[in-house]
Protein backbone atom coordinates (compact mmCIF):
# COMPACT_ATOMS: atom_id res chain seq x y z
CA UNK A 1 0.00 0.00 0.00
CA UNK A 2 2.83 2.47 0.94
CA UNK A 3 4.47 1.78 -2.49
CA UNK A 4 1.31 2.04 -4.52
CA UNK A 5 0.38 5.24 -3.10
CA UNK A 6 4.16 6.24 -3.15
CA UNK A 7 4.62 5.76 -7.17
CA UNK A 8 0.90 7.70 -7.28
CA UNK A 9 2.24 10.67 -5.78
CA UNK A 10 5.54 10.07 -7.81
CA UNK A 11 3.40 10.31 -11.02
CA UNK A 12 1.87 13.35 -10.16
CA UNK A 13 4.23 15.06 -9.39
CA UNK A 14 6.29 14.00 -12.78
CA UNK A 15 2.91 15.27 -14.82
CA UNK A 16 2.79 18.62 -13.27
CA UNK A 17 6.47 18.88 -14.08
CA UNK A 18 5.58 18.22 -17.55
CA UNK A 19 2.92 20.61 -18.03
CA UNK A 20 4.95 23.05 -16.69
CA UNK A 21 8.16 22.25 -19.26
CA UNK A 22 5.59 22.14 -21.87
CA UNK A 23 4.31 25.19 -21.10
CA UNK A 24 7.52 27.10 -21.13
CA UNK A 25 8.53 24.82 -24.60
CA UNK A 26 5.55 26.67 -26.18
CA UNK A 27 6.06 30.17 -24.59
CA UNK A 28 9.84 29.88 -25.89
CA UNK A 29 9.38 28.50 -29.31
CA UNK A 30 7.16 31.65 -29.70
CA UNK A 31 9.67 33.83 -28.08
CA UNK A 32 12.67 32.30 -30.39
CA UNK A 33 10.42 32.87 -33.33
CA UNK A 34 10.02 36.39 -32.99
CA UNK A 35 13.63 36.64 -31.83
CA UNK A 36 14.69 34.95 -35.16
CA UNK A 37 12.58 37.42 -37.39
CA UNK A 38 14.04 39.67 -35.51
CA UNK A 39 17.83 38.58 -36.02
CA UNK A 40 16.90 38.47 -40.12
CA UNK A 41 15.55 41.76 -40.20
CA UNK A 42 18.90 43.10 -37.66
CA UNK A 43 21.23 41.06 -40.04
CA UNK A 44 21.51 43.16 -43.31
CA UNK A 45 22.61 46.11 -41.33
CA UNK A 46 24.70 44.08 -38.98
CA UNK A 47 26.67 42.46 -41.58
CA UNK A 48 26.79 45.74 -43.45
CA UNK A 49 28.18 47.45 -40.49
CA UNK A 50 31.20 44.86 -40.39
CA UNK A 51 31.78 44.70 -43.90
CA UNK A 52 32.58 48.29 -44.25
CA UNK A 53 35.50 47.79 -41.93
CA UNK A 54 37.01 44.48 -44.16
CA UNK A 55 36.58 47.10 -47.46
CA UNK A 56 38.37 50.02 -45.93
CA UNK A 57 40.88 47.64 -45.03
CA UNK A 58 40.83 45.41 -48.69
CA UNK A 59 41.22 49.10 -50.30
CA UNK A 60 44.35 49.83 -48.79
CA UNK A 61 42.90 52.55 -46.75
CA UNK A 62 44.51 53.95 -44.04
CA UNK A 63 42.52 55.74 -40.90
CA UNK A 64 44.56 57.81 -38.55
CA UNK A 65 42.15 57.63 -35.45
CA UNK A 66 42.50 55.50 -32.24
CA UNK A 67 38.89 53.64 -32.96
CA UNK A 68 41.30 52.10 -35.98
CA UNK A 69 44.74 51.81 -34.46
CA UNK A 70 46.05 49.52 -31.24
CA UNK A 71 47.57 51.12 -28.93
CA UNK A 72 51.00 50.33 -28.10
CA UNK A 73 52.23 49.01 -24.84
CA UNK A 74 55.95 48.95 -23.40
CA UNK A 75 57.07 46.50 -21.09
CA UNK A 76 55.52 46.22 -17.54
CA UNK A 77 52.52 48.74 -18.71
CA UNK A 78 49.30 47.73 -18.30
CA UNK A 79 46.14 46.65 -21.10
CA UNK A 80 43.21 47.69 -19.82
CA UNK A 81 40.72 45.64 -21.43
CA UNK A 82 36.75 45.72 -20.96
CA UNK A 83 34.36 42.39 -21.60
CA UNK A 84 31.00 43.13 -22.24
CA UNK A 85 29.69 39.31 -21.92
CA UNK A 86 25.88 38.46 -23.08
CA UNK A 87 24.30 36.19 -20.85
CA UNK A 88 20.98 35.77 -19.47
CA UNK A 89 18.39 36.68 -16.61
CA UNK A 90 16.73 33.31 -16.42
CA UNK A 91 17.48 29.48 -16.57
CA UNK A 92 16.33 26.03 -17.86
CA UNK A 93 18.27 27.05 -20.76
CA UNK A 94 20.35 24.24 -20.95
CA UNK A 95 23.97 24.83 -20.70
CA UNK A 96 23.83 28.17 -22.52
CA UNK A 97 25.06 30.61 -19.71
CA UNK A 98 27.16 28.42 -18.38
CA UNK A 99 28.97 28.43 -21.89
CA UNK A 100 28.98 32.12 -21.97
CA UNK A 101 30.56 32.05 -18.70
CA UNK A 102 33.52 29.33 -19.11
CA UNK A 103 34.33 30.77 -22.63
CA UNK A 104 34.90 34.45 -20.91
CA UNK A 105 36.26 32.80 -18.22
CA UNK A 106 39.32 30.76 -20.41
CA UNK A 107 39.74 33.87 -22.85
CA UNK A 108 40.91 36.20 -20.04
CA UNK A 109 42.85 33.89 -18.19
CA UNK A 110 44.62 32.85 -22.03
CA UNK A 111 44.73 36.38 -22.46
CA UNK A 112 46.61 37.37 -18.67
CA UNK A 113 49.09 34.41 -19.05
CA UNK A 114 49.93 35.82 -22.47
CA UNK A 115 50.72 39.39 -21.92
CA UNK A 116 53.04 38.02 -19.05
CA UNK A 117 55.05 36.17 -21.22
CA UNK A 118 55.36 39.54 -23.10
CA UNK A 119 56.58 41.81 -19.86
CA UNK A 120 52.97 43.60 -20.00
CA UNK A 121 50.55 43.61 -17.06
CA UNK A 122 46.60 42.81 -17.53
CA UNK A 123 43.63 44.42 -15.86
CA UNK A 124 40.28 43.18 -16.97
CA UNK A 125 36.79 44.85 -16.08
CA UNK A 126 33.50 42.75 -17.32
CA UNK A 127 30.59 44.18 -17.96
CA UNK A 128 27.61 41.50 -17.59
CA UNK A 129 24.16 41.80 -19.06
CA UNK A 130 21.94 39.53 -17.15
CA UNK A 131 21.96 38.41 -13.96
CA UNK A 132 23.05 34.60 -14.07
CA UNK A 133 26.21 35.29 -15.87
CA UNK A 134 27.07 37.60 -13.80
CA UNK A 135 26.47 36.14 -10.00
CA UNK A 136 28.61 33.20 -11.44
CA UNK A 137 31.71 35.81 -12.91
CA UNK A 138 31.45 37.81 -9.45
CA UNK A 139 31.29 34.50 -7.82
CA UNK A 140 34.47 33.23 -9.56
CA UNK A 141 37.00 36.68 -8.33
CA UNK A 142 36.41 38.20 -11.73
CA UNK A 143 35.67 42.21 -11.36
CA UNK A 144 32.51 42.54 -12.40
CA UNK A 145 31.10 46.49 -13.31
CA UNK A 146 28.08 46.15 -10.75
CA UNK A 147 26.38 48.86 -12.27
CA UNK A 148 26.10 47.75 -15.67
CA UNK A 149 23.04 46.10 -15.59
CA UNK A 150 21.24 45.70 -19.14
CA UNK A 151 19.13 42.63 -20.15
CA UNK A 152 19.48 41.68 -23.28
CA UNK A 153 15.62 40.29 -23.64
CA UNK A 154 13.22 42.20 -26.10
CA UNK A 155 16.52 44.04 -27.24
CA UNK A 156 15.69 47.32 -29.15
CA UNK A 157 17.92 49.99 -31.24
CA UNK A 158 17.40 52.57 -28.52
CA UNK A 159 19.21 49.92 -25.84
CA UNK A 160 21.67 49.43 -28.81
CA UNK A 161 22.74 52.54 -28.66
CA UNK A 162 22.78 53.45 -25.36
CA UNK A 163 25.95 50.59 -24.60
CA UNK A 164 27.49 51.52 -27.56
CA UNK A 165 27.35 54.95 -26.31
CA UNK A 166 28.58 53.90 -23.15
CA UNK A 167 31.65 51.84 -24.81
CA UNK A 168 32.56 54.41 -26.87
CA UNK A 169 33.04 57.07 -23.80
CA UNK A 170 35.58 54.27 -21.61
CA UNK A 171 37.12 53.58 -25.06
CA UNK A 172 37.66 57.40 -26.24
CA UNK A 173 38.77 58.65 -22.60
CA UNK A 174 41.17 55.38 -22.44
CA UNK A 175 39.78 54.24 -19.76
CA UNK A 176 39.81 50.76 -21.96
CA UNK A 177 42.33 49.55 -24.50
CA UNK A 178 40.54 46.97 -26.12
CA UNK A 179 37.27 46.14 -25.72
CA UNK A 180 35.51 42.24 -26.55
CA UNK A 181 32.10 41.35 -27.04
CA UNK A 182 31.25 37.74 -25.63
CA UNK A 183 28.08 36.26 -26.84
CA UNK A 184 26.52 33.54 -28.53
CA UNK A 185 25.84 33.01 -32.14
CA UNK A 186 23.59 30.75 -34.03
CA UNK A 187 25.44 28.80 -36.59
CA UNK A 188 21.81 27.26 -37.35
CA UNK A 189 18.48 25.99 -35.85
CA UNK A 190 20.29 23.55 -33.84
CA UNK A 191 23.75 24.57 -33.27
CA UNK A 192 25.07 27.74 -30.86
CA UNK A 193 28.28 28.41 -30.06
CA UNK A 194 30.01 31.27 -27.97
CA UNK A 195 32.14 33.46 -29.55
CA UNK A 196 34.41 36.30 -28.83
CA UNK A 197 35.00 38.87 -31.44
CA UNK A 198 37.15 41.82 -30.38
CA UNK A 199 35.26 45.40 -31.29
CA UNK A 200 37.42 48.36 -30.76
CA UNK A 201 39.98 49.03 -32.19
CA UNK A 202 38.49 47.70 -35.13
CA UNK A 203 39.56 44.59 -36.47
CA UNK A 204 38.57 43.76 -39.65
CA UNK A 205 40.23 40.57 -40.11
CA UNK A 206 38.13 39.57 -36.88
CA UNK A 207 34.74 41.17 -38.36
CA UNK A 208 35.61 39.06 -41.82
CA UNK A 209 34.69 35.73 -39.76
CA UNK A 210 31.28 36.53 -38.11
CA UNK A 211 29.80 37.79 -41.33
CA UNK A 212 27.60 35.26 -42.83
CA UNK A 213 28.87 34.43 -46.09
CA UNK A 214 25.55 35.44 -47.72
CA UNK A 215 26.10 39.05 -46.53
CA UNK A 216 30.08 39.10 -47.31
CA UNK A 217 30.25 40.84 -50.79
CA UNK A 218 32.23 43.18 -52.02
CA UNK A 219 30.49 46.94 -52.79
CA UNK A 220 32.96 48.68 -55.25
CA UNK A 221 35.84 49.29 -53.07
CA UNK A 222 39.30 47.86 -54.48
CA UNK A 223 42.78 48.13 -53.55
CA UNK A 224 43.94 51.88 -54.52
CA UNK A 225 40.93 53.53 -54.80
CA UNK A 226 40.99 56.92 -54.22
CA UNK A 227 38.59 57.56 -51.69
CA UNK A 228 36.94 61.62 -50.95
CA UNK A 229 35.23 61.93 -47.61
CA UNK A 230 32.69 64.64 -47.41
CA UNK A 231 32.34 67.01 -45.42
CA UNK A 232 35.85 65.92 -44.05
CA UNK A 233 37.59 62.49 -43.07
CA UNK A 234 37.32 63.41 -39.72
CA UNK A 235 32.85 63.91 -40.08
CA UNK A 236 32.80 60.71 -41.53
CA UNK A 237 35.18 58.46 -39.71
CA UNK A 238 33.45 59.56 -36.81
CA UNK A 239 30.15 58.58 -38.13
CA UNK A 240 31.56 55.10 -39.64
CA UNK A 241 33.15 54.34 -35.95
CA UNK A 242 29.05 55.24 -34.19
CA UNK A 243 26.96 53.52 -36.89
CA UNK A 244 29.96 50.81 -36.39
CA UNK A 245 29.59 50.38 -32.87
CA UNK A 246 25.67 50.54 -32.77
CA UNK A 247 25.45 47.43 -35.82
CA UNK A 248 27.20 45.88 -33.55
CA UNK A 249 25.96 46.49 -29.99
CA UNK A 250 22.15 45.56 -31.52
CA UNK A 251 23.51 42.49 -33.94
CA UNK A 252 25.13 41.20 -30.55
CA UNK A 253 21.86 41.56 -28.79
CA UNK A 254 19.93 40.17 -31.18
CA UNK A 255 21.41 37.28 -31.72
CA UNK A 256 22.19 36.31 -27.85
CA UNK A 257 18.46 36.69 -27.03
CA UNK A 258 17.57 34.63 -30.37
CA UNK A 259 20.47 31.78 -28.97
CA UNK A 260 19.08 32.23 -25.80
CA UNK A 261 15.25 31.53 -26.25
CA UNK A 262 16.55 28.64 -29.10
CA UNK A 263 18.40 26.86 -26.41
CA UNK A 264 15.35 27.12 -23.97
CA UNK A 265 12.96 25.63 -26.24
CA UNK A 266 15.29 22.68 -27.11
CA UNK A 267 15.66 22.10 -22.75
CA UNK A 268 12.10 22.24 -22.45
CA UNK A 269 11.87 20.01 -24.83
CA UNK A 270 14.13 17.44 -24.06
CA UNK A 271 13.07 17.96 -20.57
CA UNK A 272 9.21 16.79 -21.87
CA UNK A 273 10.38 13.72 -23.49
CA UNK A 274 12.82 13.14 -20.85
CA UNK A 275 9.16 13.55 -18.47
CA UNK A 276 7.02 10.97 -21.19
CA UNK A 277 9.37 8.64 -20.52
CA UNK A 278 9.56 8.56 -16.55
CA UNK A 279 6.02 8.11 -16.83
CA UNK A 280 5.92 5.27 -19.01
CA UNK A 281 8.16 3.56 -16.14
CA UNK A 282 6.54 4.92 -12.97
CA UNK A 283 3.07 4.15 -15.17
CA UNK A 284 3.94 0.28 -15.85
CA UNK A 285 5.55 0.17 -11.99
CA UNK A 286 2.41 1.15 -10.56
CA UNK A 287 0.76 -1.09 -12.78
CA UNK A 288 2.43 -3.87 -11.44
CA UNK A 289 2.37 -3.36 -7.73
CA UNK A 290 -1.80 -2.57 -8.47
CA UNK A 291 -1.76 -6.38 -9.84
CA UNK A 292 0.52 -7.54 -7.10
CA UNK A 293 -2.13 -5.96 -4.20
CA UNK A 294 -5.25 -7.21 -5.82
CA UNK A 295 -3.42 -10.58 -6.10
CA UNK A 296 -2.25 -10.35 -2.82
CA UNK A 297 -6.14 -9.90 -2.14
CA UNK A 298 -7.49 -12.52 -3.63
CA UNK A 299 -5.01 -14.64 -2.13
CA UNK A 300 -6.64 -13.56 1.11
CA UNK A 301 -10.39 -14.25 0.38
CA UNK A 302 -9.78 -17.79 -0.97
CA UNK A 303 -7.69 -18.51 2.25
CA UNK A 304 -10.41 -17.20 4.19
CA UNK A 305 -13.31 -19.02 2.42
CA UNK A 306 -11.40 -22.46 2.62
CA UNK A 307 -11.03 -21.95 6.41
CA UNK A 308 -14.56 -20.98 6.67
CA UNK A 309 -15.71 -24.09 4.06
CA UNK A 310 -13.85 -26.18 6.69
CA UNK A 311 -15.13 -25.01 10.01
CA UNK A 312 -18.77 -26.75 9.57
CA UNK A 313 -17.20 -30.51 8.90
CA UNK A 314 -15.44 -29.71 12.00
CA UNK A 315 -18.55 -28.32 14.03
CA UNK A 316 -20.16 -31.34 12.14
CA UNK A 317 -17.42 -33.94 13.98
CA UNK A 318 -17.06 -32.63 17.06
CA UNK A 319 -21.35 -32.63 17.38
CA UNK A 320 -20.91 -36.73 16.59
CA UNK A 321 -18.77 -37.06 19.19
CA UNK A 322 -20.54 -35.26 21.78
CA UNK A 323 -23.41 -37.73 20.88
CA UNK A 324 -21.78 -40.98 21.01
CA UNK A 325 -20.52 -39.70 24.61
CA UNK A 326 -23.96 -39.54 26.37
CA UNK A 327 -25.27 -43.13 24.78
CA UNK A 328 -22.08 -44.54 26.08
Amino acid sequence: MEQLSSLKKHINSISEIKQMTRAMELISTVKARRARSQLNKTMPFFALCAETMVELRDAGVVINDPFFQLRQKKLGETWKIGYFILTGDQGLAGAYNMNVVATAEHHIRDKMVDNIRKGLMTTARLFVAGSIGKERLIHAGFDVVADFRYPISEPTYYLARDISDYIHDLYATEKLDLVYFIYTRMESAISMKPVVTRVLPVNPDALEQVIPPEYLKRRGLVTGSSIEYLPSAEDVVNYLITTYLNGMVYGALTEAYASEQTARMTAMDNATESADDMLQKLTLQNNQARQARITSELSEIVGGAEALADQPAQNKTEGEQSEWQQVI
